[in-house]
């Protein structure tokens, strides 16, 4: 699969240094909205959410945001997801050429969220292990 260096408009925003927002990058690239934009929607819901035991920090735009917070955000805006794999099922697909769909894509890796557009990965690094790299879902526009 190809890959193409894209920081989702991140240094254009005028964010500077390196970060954990794969979340904010993979959604502005794959959905053709501002990093801005998506920076403070994500911030924002990060803010509403509660601490508990099992999650002891809340959602950041720039190190990180929680599953439950991602699949809300991206519902918003009117993506759907398409599960990949499942409990006991093993590796299905992968980051390689043919094994996903056409079309603008975010795809769930392990730790990490990618934009697709017509099978070239758009990031700020190659995810994809040479192809090896497992796909757990990916959010479609429906």
């Amino acid at each position: 699969m190809r890959f193409v260096y894209d920081d989702g408009g991140r240094a254009v925003a005028g964010y500077k240094g390196s970060a954990g927002d794969c979340v904010c990058r993979a959604i502005a690239v794959a959905a053709e909205l501002p990093y801005s934009k998506v920076y403070e929607d994500l911030n924002e819901l990060g803010n509403k959410e509660y601490k508990t035991k099992l999650r002891k920090t809340k959602s950041s735009a720039r190190s990180g945001v929680h599953k439950a917070t991602i699949h809300k955000y991206l519902k918003q805006l009117g993506w759907q997801y398409v599960a990949c794999m499942g409990i006991g099922t093993g590796c299905k697909v992968h980051l390689c050429d043919g094994e996903l769909p056409n079309g603008r894509l975010i795809v769930q890796v392990s730790k990490h969220l990618t934009a697709v557009i017509d099978n070239i990965i758009h990031d700020t690094h190659d995810p994809s292990r040479e192809g090896t790299r497992c796909v757990y879902g990916y959010w479609t526009k429906s």
